[in-house]
């Protein structure tokens, strides 16, 4: 057996590792690398295996960071299943074709200030056309049940709690006589926030790929998070400022919605209007509804009764058009806007920044990990100046950072995580996090006296 590392791999961004057993392939994960944008489209666009050869798919969750490049992977000649829990098929089928509605609507935004400046058009990374026949390709699997995804390999999939339908993988592989247990992670989810349930965590494995994001620091409690939040809106809004939240339609997004329905209910904040500004965030929320076995029996009854805190609230309105999404920037009254993309890369939150970013007034609010050389990033570390569509923006506005409400495990769960196998595993492969976070988690988890943790380089290989 052998593991080949293609994606988040001392990064954060671009989830895909290539296993090859018993002459088959088995790629986990297929998503769009996001980072410095001269590089992204040649990362994105040339794969370092053919997707010809590749025998079957098993998606972890459908952020487009894990799911977004299966467009590509199509396009060059790939022809089997993509693996999901029957939540993530939904999800990852919606997500990936606004992706290619974002792809097409960026590459025509550009293209027009290329344009005025006499230089050649640019190509989208693939279009909704593409994305659209990666739809059918998706086999809806419920967690727990056994699956064959190439020969010699049973999988099941595990509650990971990150977001909607997300699934660790578990793998029960037998090559040339012997047996191996696998695990890989995805994206470790959180114990106690609302609507998921909580993630299911390894035992008794031989091998994992495992996530590290935030393996330098434990996240403070979900309870100290609303309350910097509660301050940020309360703060922004008495000052007649917006609060421009860069946030995934899925998962974050919701999770934003119940914390200010609850706020406002309890006359914590002023009541303002809250706009979801994504339409993939529309098609989601019906997708939350038709899978109520993600949720626990309570939220599922809230679900079932159509008043469920984070779908339904009176001040949130979902905004569809790009005409109200306009209006929404001429309009000067306080309000919250939540838009994705997460890490502000594409999509209409570039534009809400681009409008919002030269008012004092106003507070950008960063909710999740900023990916090196995105502009989500450049705000987080407070730059004076960004570029935004190629046209140099002052940022006068406010920035917020907000590390607890993140959908990832913090160095205490990803901890646990990992000695929980300790007395079985062989090796552990920290993948999905920048160099400071992994070396400060295999430090730790050395000094516990687990020592088989490895930090692979991108397209390194390793043969089990």
């Amino acid at each position: 057996m052998r593991i080949n590392f293609h994606g988040a791999a001392h990064t954060v961004t671009g989830s895909q590792h290539l296993l090859e057993i018993n002459g088959s392939k088995l790629l986990l994960d297929c998503g769009l690398y996001q980072g410095r944008r001269a590089d992204t489209y040649e990362r994105n666009l040339n794969f370092h295996y053919d997707p010809k050869t590749v025998d079957a798919v098993i998606l972890s969750h459908a952020h487009i960071d894990h799911a977004g490049n299966l467009p590509n992977l199509t396009k060059q000649g790939y022809e089997g299943n993509i693996f999901a829990t029957r939540a993530t098929a939904d999800l990852g089928s919606l997500m990936i074709r606004d992706s290619g509605r974002i792809q097409e609507s960026d590459a025509e935004f550009v293209n027009k200030k290329r344009a005025q400046r006499g230089e050649e058009p640019i190509e989208p990374l693939y279009t909704e056309q593409d994305a659209e026949e990666v739809a059918g390709m998706f086999k809806g699997v419920n967690y727990a049940e056994a699956f064959e995804p190439i020969p010699g390999v049973i999988a099941r999939f595990y509650e990971a709690g990150h977001i909607l339908g997300s699934a660790g993988v578990s793998l029960e592989i037998e090559e040339k006589g012997k047996k191996i247990r696998f695990w890989f992670s995805g994206d470790i989810g959180r114990y106690k926030m609302p609507l998921l349930r909580d993630p299911i965590l390894p035992e008794a494995v031989d091998y994992m790929i495992m996530e590290s994001t935030y393996g330098d620091k434990s996240h403070s409690n979900p309870e100290l998070a609303y309350s910097e939040f509660r301050n940020v809106v309360k703060l922004t809004v008495e000052r007649g400022g917006k609060v421009i939240v860069p946030a995934f339609a899925v998962g974050r997004s919701q999770e934003l919605v119940f914390y200010l329905n609850q706020m406002m209910e309890n006359g914590e904040v002023p009541r303002v209007p809250v706009y979801v500004d994504s339409p993939l965030a529309v098609n989601a929320t019906e997708v939350f509804k038709r899978h109520l076995e993600c949720f626990d029996e309570e939220t599922a009854k809230f679900v079932r009764e159509s008043r469920h805190p984070a779908l339904d609230f009176k001040m949130l309105t979902y905004v569809k058009s790009v005409e109200e999404s306009k209006a929404l920037n001429e309009n000067k009254e306080p309000m919250v806007i939540i838009s994705a993309s997460g890490m502000a890369e594409t999509g209409r939150i570039v534009h809400h920044i681009k409008n919002n970013i030269e008012n004092p007034k106003n507070t950008i609010c960063i909710v999740s990990w900023q990916a090196p050389n995105t502009l989500g990033r450049r705000l987080a570390d407070r730059e004076p100046q960004v570029n935004i569509f190629g046209e140099i923006y002052k940022r006068k506005c406010d920035v917020a950072t907000i590390g607890g409400l993140s959908g990832h495990a913090g160095q205490d769960l990803l901890m646990k995580y990992a000695l929980g196998v300790k007395d079985t595993v062989k090796q552990i492969f920290l993948v999905h996090g920048e160099e400071k976070q992994a070396m400060t988690l295999k430090g730790l988890l050395n000094e516990r006296k687990l020592s088989q943790v490895h930090y692979p380089e991108l397209h390194e290989s390793v043969d089990l």
